[in-house]
This record gives C-alpha cells, structure tokens and sequence, in this order.
C-alpha cells in the first residue's frame, strides 16, 4: 500500500484539491453538497471551513498532495453522541487499501476528541461496492440499507448504514 499521511488541511492544499475533486467520480457518490464541477472558490471555501476544529477533517496526503479528506462530523439533538463518517480519495489512489487504513486512523482520533461519542457511522450508496467494502475491512457493522431512500442525478439509490461503536474496556 503506498504511504499517506492524515494531517491538518493548509492553505497550499488549494490546487491539488481542486485538481482531484473536480473529478466527476468524486462527487458521484457524495452528497448534493459537494460541487460538480469543484472550483476555485469552492476549495477556498472548503479550505476556510476545514482548518475549524469541528467538524474533525483531515487531508489524505500522499507524496505531499493533497489527495482526498476524510472528516468526521458531529450530529445534534437526539443524535449527540453520533458522529457521521464522510470521506473521499483521488481516482488514481483507490482500490489501494489507503482509505480503509484512513477510516482506521479516524475513528480513534474521533472517540479520543470527543468523548462523548459513542457510535460513528457511514451512509454510503448501496451501488458504491468499494466504499461498503472499505468501511467493512476497517470493522464498521452494516446496521440497516434503507431502499429507494436517496436521489443523486436523477438515480435513486439505497442507502446503507455502516457504524462502529466506541470500545468498552
């Protein structure tokens, strides 16, 4: 597996950032809010947002370019002891176990960060076999696939539920 480190996201990040996540097969299997296509402004944007301590984003660094996030992001209300997984990596970087080894790192800092949390989860696409797998290989549990529940480009998608539960000792 190459080497990649997690780190702070940093102003220089801007080019390579946009370079990889205007990739149209990024924002296939994000959310609504993620820009297609990814612009200048929308990584200025990002990048404002990212340097804030919550939520906890990291960037995927790999030879010293940016090349992916992975963040983690508290829920309110009825669901504050949850922190929802969200994540993305370059095309030429996947199916390298790079992003189960950085779900791996994450859910760690996650629960030392916020002790509060005791459940972070995931909602990939039921279509998106890498991310499921992904999230399985680093010990998340398929809790549930809502069908029929999402619509991303004019498609409509299940949702699957992956999580993990802090560790008791």
């Amino acid at each position: 597996m190459p080497a990649f480190t997690l780190r702070p996201f940093r102003p220089d990040d801007l080019d390579a950032l946009v370079k990889h996540a205007n990739d149209p097969t990024v924002a296939a299997h994000l959310t609504d809010a993620f820009p297609h296509p990814y612009t200048e402004a929308n990584g200025h944007a990002f990048l404002q947002e990212a340097i804030k301590d919550v939520p906890l984003r990291r960037c995927i660094d790999i030879d010293g370019e940016c090349c992916g996030a992975i963040g983690l992001h508290p829920k309110t209300d009825l669901w504050r002891q949850n922190m929802e997984l969200g994540y993305w990596l370059a095309k030429g970087h996947r199916g390298k176990g790079i992003m189960t080894d950085a779900i791996q790192q994450m859910v760690p800092l996650g629960f030392a960060t916020f002790p509060e949390i005791t459940r972070i989860y995931a909602t990939p696409f039921g279509s998106n076999i890498a991310s499921q797998k992904a999230l399985e290989k680093a010990g998340f549990v398929l809790e549930a696939k809502l069908i029929g529940m999402l619509v991303k480009n004019g498609q409509v998608e299940d949702e699957w539920i992956y999580a993990v539960r802090r560790p008791t000792s």
